[in-house]
């Protein structure tokens, strides 16, 4: 069933459990699915990665679950960990982390801490609906700023330039940089791609903004989908380009776990005449399956589609000035703070 303002078509159940339901109507048949959000009892904030191919390995993600319902989500199957579906229930069944400032100074003050760069908003949004009440991003960003510590930050959201007194700054001191996701400039195929996500029009407004502060900005064209939007990759970063960016990279779409069915199901509900062909393309970059998750493959693909659209970016990227990294954040200004007060 097509939902406005939902991304998901079902809400099948997730791979470590099957539920039955009983008394009342499934998600899946409600015309109207409203948001909630809970609390999550987290008693620990800084997630570590040790994957060669994701460029960070310390990350923040203060919300589990992502309101904006973008389709292609990789993360949609970690909501199967919470017995919830990868489905409707990722978009709908929100987990905010309201002690994440405070578990995150915690982190900071002890002594055997060492600053790297953190990454906010590697896996959910950090600044989807969900924000504007809940400000946990921002406490986040308030703790950091004050600790003199690096980060960069990853959204689709234009509500990130609400915290530019705080980015701004940190920025001027080498903490801070921002990248935007813009997947297609094509409002409609946005709105039915990622719902309630900002529109690219206010995506290139925020590039535009934070640059003109001083912000070191990017942009992701990710995930570049064949033949539903990777004609529009050149476009997105010369539009991305004039906006002020300076670096961008691009993803090909991922499809593990949930989002193997997920995804074709959104397809064939919304570009039926498109989904055999996407499919196919999707199967050709990546040996005969929908994905395969093989470290170096897994963002990128193989095979002459994927090599081509390697090409194309590069080309594009080295055109236009943004096959640069930005700037390396700086790690030696970190100010350890709380357990010696008389000295911070």
């Amino acid at each position: 069933m097509q939902r406005k303002g939902r991304g998901a078509v079902s809400n099948a159940t997730g791979r470590f459990e099957r539920r039955e339901y009983v008394g009342y109507v499934p998600i899946e048949e409600r015309d109207r699915v409203e948001t909630i959000v809970s609390p999550d009892s987290t008693r620990s904030i800084l997630a570590k990665n040790d994957s060669p191919d994701v460029p960070f390995s310390v990350s923040i993600n203060p919300y589990r679950g992502c309101e904006h319902g973008c389709i292609y989500c990789f993360a949609r199957p970690t909501h199967a960990y919470l017995g919830l579906s990868p489905g409707l229930d990722f978009e709908t069944k929100i987990f905010s982390k309201p002690k994440a400032p405070e578990l995150l100074r915690q982190e900071l003050a002890k002594p055997k801490y060492r600053p790297e760069p953190i990454a906010l908003g590697s896996n959910t949004d950090p600044y989807q609906p969900a924000e504007r009440e809940h400000r946990i991003t921002r406490g986040v960003l308030e703790v950091l700023a004050e600790h003199e510590h690096p980060v960069g930050i990853v959204t689709k959201s234009h509500m990130v330039l609400r915290d530019l007194d705080l980015i701004a700054p940190m920025a001027e001191k080498g903490l801070a940089h921002v990248f935007l996701s813009i997947t297609t400039l094509d409002p409609e195929l946005a709105s039915r791609m990622e719902p309630r996500a900002s529109t690219p029009k206010k995506r290139l407004s925020a590039i535009s903004e934070l640059s003109a502060a001083g912000v070191p900005c990017g942009v992701l064209a990710s995930p570049m989908i064949p033949a539903l939007n990777d004609s529009e990759l050149e476009r997105i970063l010369e539009a991305s380009a004039a906006a002020g960016a300076r670096s961008a990279g691009y993803i090909l779409l991922r499809l593990p776990l949930e989002l193997k069915e997920l995804f074709p199901e959104w397809l064939e509900a919304h570009y039926p005449d498109k989904a055999t062909h996407v499919l196919s393309l999707m199967r050709q970059a990546h040996g005969g399956e929908l994905y395969r998750s093989q470290f170096g493959e897994r963002m990128r693909g193989t095979g002459p589609y994927a090599a081509i659209l390697e090409k194309r970016f590069r080309v594009a990227a080295r055109k236009l000035g943004l096959d640069e990294p930005l700037p390396p954040l700086d790690t030696t200004r970190f100010l350890r703070r709380g357990q010696l007060g008389l000295f911070g």
